[in-house]
């Protein structure tokens, strides 16, 4: 299988630069092909704007759907974005890895999405019509492969349980897991979640670097974040609400998941 990793931390010597290089050895030695795209090394550009693409402006000012879809289509993207859409297109699964800062993933992973995920690549597909919305959630141009976060934060994991200061690691990560990965059609796993990272001796370090060896030996048959596709029923169109007779009266971002 080929596994494409989305590396954001600066530092080579961090944790997350051991796990990396352990994920990539493990996955090699396994029979995997393995690309990893280091956001930092690379000085990969975070900001979307109108320098994306190597055309003029289709319009009077720049629109960042309009113009991304009008590059993608016509083959007049810059290089870089290109690049990494033929490894997404090449992958059986990616993995994004990133210390959790201010709850969320680092800006210039975050520009990686803005910038790779063009209209027409990754959203802005599919028919819209009175039964079908485009292809998303559950559809679209990634349908068939699998994708997962691996994720180091300084917090301990009471901190990020249901009644934690910082809100359940779920909620926080959902936007990330349903958004950027469900929405353009990933089937997503559940996320390795690293916590107290400032903290990890060589011991701890060996339970982690076995647990992730028996994540990515399972990147193909765990089972996924049951998230529900749009498309098929459970919401109406176009309003996209969950249907008033399934869980009714419950609110919040759980109910965008079946309870098994």
């Amino acid at each position: 299988m080929n596994v494409l990793i989305v590396y954001a931390h600066p530092e080579a010597r961090s944790l997350n630069g051991s796990l990396r290089d352990f994920a990539v050895a493990h996955l090699q030695r396994t029979g995997h092909e393995v690309q990893v795209s280091d956001l930092y090394a690379m000085q990969w550009k975070a900001h979307l704007d109108a320098g994306d693409t190597t055309a003029e402006l289709t319009g009077e000012r720049f629109d960042a759907s309009v113009n991304s879809k009008y590059a993608y289509e016509n083959g007049v993207q810059s290089a870089d974005i290109a690049r990494e859409q033929e490894k997404l297109r090449w992958a059986d699964a990616v993995i994004f890895q990133f210390p959790l800062w201010w709850f969320s993933m680092p800006a210039i992973m975050k520009g990686w999405v803005d910038r790779v995920y063009a209209c027409g690549f990754a959203y802005g597909v599919g028919e819209h019509s009175d039964s079908h919305w485009g292809d998303r959630y559950g559809e679209g141009s990634f349908v068939g492969k699998r994708a997962m976060l691996l994720v180091t934060t300084g917090g301990w994991d009471s901190h990020y349980s249901p009644r934690g200061i910082n809100g359940p690691i779920e909620d926080i990560l959902f936007p990330i897991q349903h958004g950027i990965l469900y929405y353009p059609g990933f089937t997503v796993l559940p996320p390795m979640v690293i916590y107290r990272a400032g903290r990890i001796n060589e011991e701890s370090f060996a339970n982690h670097a076995d647990a992730l060896a028996q994540r990515l030996d399972s990147l193909w048959d765990s089972a996924p974040i049951a998230f529900r596709q749009q498309n098929a029923g459970e919401y109406t169109i176009p309003a996209l609400t969950l249907r008033d007779d399934i869980l009714p009266g419950e609110t919040g971002f759980g109910i965008h998941t079946r309870r098994r």
